[in-house]
């Protein structure tokens, strides 16, 4: 079985990802030009259009028998995957090192790639479309034409394997530890009792071997979403009806707010994916997902230490957590505080912890 060079793709990745794409809102108008200037080892070929009119897109490389399904930017404001993905199509585009590699993929797998699901979402940065629809809890009343049009490559493709790209906030951990959960892995449920079905162990096997990689690079970095079945929810809902779906997780890399790292790890998460799917008909080795900790809910951006703090003339030293938050004014997008008391006897971390020494949270 052919396996990733670590060292060779780091050193690849370095000086040849799509740095035309950079920072935390990713538009069509960006993306757009560089969907024009694929080589024709791509087709190109549109699904549709959002809401407001936007172009949606598929791109499919390969031949084939294995046919794999990707799409990034569901959620508007979740641009990581998409990222990562131009960084794929950089990969496979480029005429230089592991011809044997790419060639083995793209003989064994057609994959498509849907790489902006949700444009409205992405010019207001939010999860939802322009009707104010989360695309990933309307897989069963299919509202949104943004949702209906992904279902349609679905059963039109017919895919094996699904790649759902989403991006996570900075407040996960890798439960036990300090550390981000920069990469996060789920097999979503098919029903209410998380059952281990066929299709799922189908699914936990690629995530074996996708954490296995990723833990050579980022160790303990690496966490596992929940599988709590959401009824409505894209993954769960393509999972039962046999399309085996993987969904990953971007999230938070130390100082990295812009996901330049994290995407980094993004793209070699679904490239070992690739490697190994193309390689592998046994999916049997699943029972070690069980073994990534899960993700926990321990991080702010920032955390105060020692605040003083005064209510109703009475004072008391508390912790002030902080999260960064983000909203769209004349069309950019602005960083804002929200904070909050962090209530006694509860443990986070700070991203950045700061110890205020008994002063007052307000003065700083």
């Amino acid at each position: 079985m052919q396996a990733l060079d670590k060292s060779k793709i780091e050193q690849w990745y370095a000086s040849n990802f799509q740095n035309k794409l950079k920072g935390l809102r990713i538009l069509f108008k960006d993306i757009e030009p560089l969907i024009n200037d694929l080589s024709n080892t791509f087709k190109v070929e549109k699904l549709g259009d959002s809401v407001r009119g936007i172009p949606i897109y598929k791109i499919k490389i390969g031949s084939g028998k294995k046919r794999i399904l990707i799409w990034s930017q569901m959620h508007g404001n979740e641009s990581t995957g998409t990222k990562a993905v131009f960084d794929l199509f950089n990969f496979f585009g480029n005429p230089e090192e592991f011809d044997n590699l790419k060639s083995t993929i793209l003989k064994e797998c057609t994959i498509v790639f849907i790489p902006m699901l949700n444009p409205d979402g992405a010019i207001k940065y939010t999860r939802e479309n322009e009707n104010e629809i989360d695309l990933n809890r309307d897989a069963v009343d299919l509202n949104a034409i943004e949702s209906r049009l992904l279902r349609k490559e679905l059963e039109d493709f017919d895919p094996q394997f699904c790649f759902n790209l989403h991006d996570q906030r900075t407040i996960f951990n890798v439960k036990g530890t300090k550390n981000p959960a920069t990469i996060s892995f789920l097999a979503p449920s098919e029903e209410i009792t998380r059952k281990i079905t066929k299709g799922r162990t189908e699914t936990m096997s690629v995530i074996v071997s996708m954490n296995n990689f990723l833990q050579s690079c980022i160790p303990n970095h690496i966490g596992r979403y929940t599988d709590e079945y959401y009824p409505t929810a894209t993954g769960d809902n393509f999972q039962k009806l046999g399309y085996n779906t993987i969904l990953i997780e971007a999230g938070h890399f130390q100082e990295d707010y812009e996901r330049e790292i994290t995407r980094k790890y993004n793209f070699f998460a679904l490239i070992d994916g690739l490697v190994f799917l193309s390689n592998n008909d046994d999916y049997n080795h699943y029972k070690s997902y069980f073994e990534i900790p899960n993700n926990d809910k321990k991080f702010y951006d920032i955390v105060y230490r020692n605040a003083k703090l005064v209510e109703n003339r009475m004072e008391s030293i508390v912790d002030f957590g902080v999260l960064f938050k983000y909203k769209v004014i004349d069309n950019k997008l602005v960083k804002y505080n929200f904070s909050e008391v962090i209530r006694h006897g509860e443990v986070h971390y700070g991203h950045v912890e700061i110890d205020l020494e008994n002063k007052p949270f307000n003065q700083m």
